[in-house]
């Protein structure tokens, strides 16, 4: 009887510990339905057979026209200035070996996205685009110069008057946000463990996997990949975070989320759809 009572008080602290790592902000699911969006368009609207390319102002301008929030993605160039792009490397998108964080801004405008018209947009010309016409999720990619990439992100957010919140897969990121800028909504991003490559060791790999990192930024959303969440994800969701799916390729993924990042088809709701609770 003693040696049960000893697994069970042992269980419960587990649980408890998890509970703790994994918890998100206090009202995380309510600060991030006041954005009133729930369909977000992956890189902006860009199309499968690139004639539209990822994260293009022309990407961008069609998901405002059809309704639809939008998901992008910035990073520092070589003298700072805050770009939106993907990729660490320009090899998929531009067909260069080279880094983003190597080249100026004004070597990086003069390539094309896709072989398209578009080039790498500043993050300022995208906000000056969508002027507040949807709401806007802004991935944060960590790099060498992390504070710098969070500080003039805020920078340009404090100055854009529209709906947003931010979101990155390094928690220390999210918890800058936390420390520095409390009132922006946050999301954690994470996937499973073999998702994350060579970027992280397999332990650090494993906690971000599981979200149990999320008590140095109490995120507002997990945005996780479209495959079942582990335990503790669903543990943090039950404590009050919202779900977020990505990268959603057909209707049905966005089963039981409070939102979804979607590419490559057009949900049937609209952002204008939304204002009500959903």
């Amino acid at each position: 009887m003693v040696f049960i009572f000893y697994i069970l008080f042992i269980l419960f602290l587990i649980f408890c510990l998890l509970a703790f790592l994994a918890a998100p902000s206090p009202n995380g699911l309510g600060r991030f339905k006041a954005l009133d969006t729930r369909y977000f368009a992956h890189r902006g609207l860009h199309t499968k057979d690139r004639t539209v390319a990822e994260n293009s102002l022309e990407a961008f301008a069609l998901a405002c026209e059809r309704g639809y929030g939008i998901e992008l993605d910035v990073q520092l160039s070589k003298d700072g200035k805050v770009v939106v792009f993907h990729d660490d490397t320009l090899k998929r998108v531009c067909g260069i070996d080279k880094r983003v964080d190597q080249l100026t801004y004004e070597e990086l405008r003069n390539l094309k996205l896709h072989q398209t018209k578009s080039n790498i947009p500043l993050f300022s010309e995208v906000l000056a685009l969508v002027n507040g016409r949807t709401a806007l999720i802004v991935e944060l990619k960590t790099g060498k110069n992390n504070p710098v990439l969070c500080r003039k992100t805020l920078d340009h957010l404090r100055r854009y008057e529209g709906k947003y919140c931010i979101e990155s897969f390094d928690p220390r990121i999210v918890a800058w946000f936390k420390k520095h800028a409390e009132n922006v909504v946050r999301g954690q991003l994470a996937a499973p463990v073999n998702s994350y490559g060579e970027s992280a060791s397999r332990g650090v790999s494993l906690l971000m996997s599981f979200c149990l990192l999320n008590f140095m930024g109490r995120p507002d959303f997990i945005a996780y990949k479209n495959v079942p969440r582990p335990l503790p994800v669903r543990l943090s969701e039950l404590m009050g975070a919202a779900k977020v799916c990505w990268t959603s390729r057909q209707p049905h993924d966005n089963t039981g989320n409070t939102a979804e990042i979607f590419e490559f088809y057009e949900p049937e709701k609209t952002c204008a759809s939304l204002i009500q609770p959903f």
